[in-house]
């Protein structure tokens, strides 16, 4: 199974075009990130918390930063643009499509669903990494970003520590479940995308042909140039043309 993901994922790494499409998402979702956090970081009551949100929070748009740069210069190097088609559930990045609630009160299950989030963005950004390829400096920014993303997993998994002491076990297993039921949701959507793209071109080429057959022989019986109307249809001017 790991080798299956690495050969997907170096196909999916190996194009310049598709690498610098995703780095401009990761991008995106470092700096969504980082406005969650310093959202949370607006709301905590924990004066340590907050300086360990806001610290996080810079890294995010640092990281955001570095992202984007190398993507435009990868978009740059083959002449593409920043439009293009995107598979998000087949490298979903940090948090992929997973949206994070910031309300008072609630550092704990937050703690819970970063520290997973920081653990399988490390996990992550380590395998792109390795399938870059050649790529020597794409390669050197997911090793920048990944020791980055290791001292988050292990703050926010102390922190989790210092104020659920007792709960930190059940909130961490809650994060996983709602990050499972969202991944699942991620690979529906994906497949529901390919399947319905499957479903249209067999439909095209199933359905098309036969009508565009029975138009072409509908067309031969048809005479050439004017036809003359019948008397009775040329005297008829009661109509409105």
């Amino acid at each position: 199974m790991r080798v299956s993901l690495n050969l997907i994922q170096r196909w999916i790494w190996h194009d310049p075009l598709r690498r610098g499409l995703r780095l401009l998402r990761f991008a995106e979702v470092e700096a969504d990130g980082g406005r969650d956090l310093a959202r949370a970081a607006e709301l905590t009551g924990d004066a340590r918390l907050r300086r360990r949100y806001l610290r996080h929070a810079l890294d995010e748009r640092r990281h955001a930063e570095i992202f984007r740069n190398r993507g435009i210069a990868l978009l740059r190097s083959c002449g593409g643009n920043e439009a293009g088609q995107q598979s998000d559930w087949l490298t979903p990045g940090e948090r992929g499509l997973d949206d994070v609630e910031i309300e008072r009160g609630r550092d704990a299950p937050l703690l819970a669903f970063l520290h997973l989030s920081e653990r399988s963005a490390a996990r992550q950004f380590a395998t792109y990494g390795r399938a870059v390829g050649s790529d020597a400096e794409t390669r050197e920014v997911f090793a920048h970003i990944v020791k980055d993303e290791a001292f988050h997993m292990t703050y926010t998994r102390q922190e989790l520590g210092r104020i659920a002491p007792r709960k930190q076990g059940w909130l961490l297993w809650r994060a996983r479940l709602e990050r499972l039921w969202k991944g699942y949701l991620r690979l529906a959507a994906g497949l529901g995308n390919l399947m319905g793209s499957v479903i249209l071109t067999l439909q095209y080429f199933i359905l098309v042909p036969p009508f565009a057959w029975i138009a072409k022989r509908a067309a031969r019986r048809e005479p050439e140039g004017w036809s003359t109307c019948r008397p009775a249809e040329a005297r008829d001017l009661g109509g409105q043309f």
